[in-house]
């Protein structure tokens, strides 16, 4: 890891890092991406491709691929949301290959595992040669394919907090299998004494913030029911500003995105119930 560090201090900004490329390549193809550099850190794999819980927080490396995001046992008992999203995340091809880390840093506006982390409050770590930095998922993202990492730090770390008595679930509709979502939307819910004491409700490729906070403020202080779930879903689709392009047109998107928004709700509710039984 500190070669790679050294190697972005020395190369500077025309430098990019390749983890499972599956971002990135299609980009430079696309001429979209020209840098002068790529930084292979496939080999960094083994130190930072982990799923660990350390006391009330899962540790995820960076490097760890999508597939084993998806058969983690840890991350379906405790955060079953990422079995969900990446049940429909691409393909076993990309699955094998693709990072969270990768992912998270693309910073695509339509990724599936974005919502996911903000859903869960996740944190994610940042490294430099000389320093270390924490930061949440709202100060991470600066806008649709920019993030907080400087020219000269890397993603290494990504911390989901634990909560007692929650449920998380995820929501995609897409045009075909393993497409990127028309909308997406990701819910965890804390239900304590018959009310949800703590929400994360996010949104994919509808044009807003992933974040909702017009629905977590819905949702918070009141008893899990279908139409509290509708009205959170409404106030959710409300305040997206999705655009009409090949997936669909404006209207389709904001309906679907309410839609899915109450389905991951209804479900994230039923999982925090089991949890307490």
């Amino acid at each position: 890891m500190d070669h790679a560090l050294q190697l972005l201090a020395q190369l500077g900004s025309d430098t990019r890092i390749l983890a499972g490329g599956y971002s990135l390549l299609p980009m430079m193809k696309l001429r979209l991406a020209t840098p002068s550099f790529l930084i292979d850190i496939d080999d960094l794999a083994g130190e930072l491709g982990y799923i660990e819980q350390d006391r009330d927080v899962i540790r995820i490396g960076a490097m760890t691929r999508h597939r084993e995001l998806l058969e983690s046992p840890l991350l379906a008992d405790r955060t079953p949301i990422f079995r969900d999203a990446e049940r429909v995340i691409a393909d076993p091809v990309v699955r094998n290959r693709g990072t969270i880390g990768g992912a998270l840093c693309q910073a695509d506006p339509s990724e599936d595992l974005s919502a996911v982390c903000v859903a869960l409050d996740a944190e994610v770590v940042i490294r430099s040669l000389g320093d270390e930095r924490t930061l949440d998922m709202d100060d991470f993202y600066r806008g649709p394919y920019r993030t907080a990492v400087d020219d000269d730090e890397m993603l290494v770390e990504i911390r989901i907090p634990l909560r007692e008595r929650t449920g998380s679930a995820y929501e995609k509709v897409n045009r075909r299998v393993g497409d990127w979502a028309v909308a997406a939307a990701g819910a965890a819910l804390t239900v304590e004494e018959g009310v949800i004491s703590h929400a994360g409700i996010a949104l994919v490729a509808v044009g807003s913030e992933v974040a909702s906070p017009a629905a977590q403020e819905v949702l918070v202080g009141r008893a899990p029911s279908e139409e509290l779930f509708e009205e959170a879903a409404a106030a959710a689709a409300a305040a997206c500003t999705p655009v009409t392009d090949q997936r669909g047109s404006a209207e389709y998107k904001r309906h679907a995105a309410g839609v899915l928004a109450a389905r991951a709700m209804g479900r994230a509710a039923e999982r925090a119930r089991a949890a307490v039984a």
